[in-house]
């Protein structure tokens, strides 16, 4: 389940797009990275997608959301943390300046981590983060039944199911008892939320290892949601299948902001 998750060292970029925290003021945080992008020589681009790097001023959420609509672009993220954990951030905002010339002069790397596919009702959809299926009703408990690599692995009373990236493993995930997946598994974990079982115990399954999803609660329906939006219900019957995606997601980061120094100075 290892996968070559770091792409060839980068060249210095040409051009750089900022997207920012839509609820939090960080104008004068944007305005000190267009600056030092001015200072280096690096073009400020509207778009994202026209740029060689971006810039996400925020905490995780920005750069989620940022690294989802990127997939297939081939265009990295790296994270300026002006949020509450910032656990995919390389820079604080304290380094900004010293940090960003840093990465306007190529002195950075791109990881790219794993995305999920959910398939639902003969539509799709990309998860950077995880996927959710969770009881519509508050309070009410749900039973799933569910399938790994077309094996059945049976029926959990349960609030819901967590199925996550690598990158979503320090989230959701991780709240609820999770493993924690490090970065270059090609892999994803399935952690059930408030099992009413002694043996509904957490999962990781490779690449091709398909999970089917089954709601088998005769009057709750399921939500289903991904990266945090709900985007379906599920009626009694009603089935998904989640899998490693073909899309990757491109995270950039300082050479020395490793997967584990951001685990210790994080979680410690």
């Amino acid at each position: 389940m290892i996968s070559t998750s770091e792409s060839p060292q980068p060249s210095a970029p040409e051009s750089v797009a900022i997207v920012a925290h839509g609820r939090i003021d960080v104008g004068p945080a944007v305005h000190r990275v267009r600056r030092v992008a001015e200072e280096s020589g690096v073009r400020v681009v509207d778009e994202p997608e026209d740029a060689a790097v971006t810039v996400a001023v925020g905490g995780d959420g920005t750069i989620l959301r940022t690294l989802a609509r990127l997939l297939g672009t081939r265009v990295p993220v790296i994270g300026v943390n002006f949020g509450r954990v910032g656990f995919l951030a390389s820079i604080p905002p304290d380094a900004l300046e010293r940090d960003l010339r840093r990465v306007f002069a190529g002195e950075y790397r791109v990881v790219e981590l794993p995305t999920l596919e959910v398939t639902l009702n003969g539509g799709s959809h990309a998860a950077v983060n995880d996927v959710v299926v969770t009881s519509a009703t508050l309070g009410r408990m749900v039973e799933l039944t569910y399938a790994v690599g077309g094996e059945d692995l049976g029926t959990v009373p349960c609030d819901g199911m967590i199925c996550c990236t690598p990158s979503g493993s320090t989230a959701y995930n991780l709240s609820n008892g999770g493993p924690v997946l490090v970065r270059g598994l090609d892999a994803m974990a399935i952690t059930f939320i408030a099992p009413h079982s002694l043996h509904a115990r957490p999962l990781v399954a490779g690449r091709g290892s398909a999970l089917m999803v089954r709601n088998e609660t005769a009057d709750v329906k399921v939500g289903v949601l991904v990266d945090g939006h709900r985007v379906a219900d599920m009626g009694s019957g009603d089935e998904i299948a989640i899998e490693l995606g073909g899309e990757r997601s491109l995270l950039a980061t300082l050479p020395e902001t490793t997967f584990f120094s951001r685990y210790r100075e994080t979680f410690a």
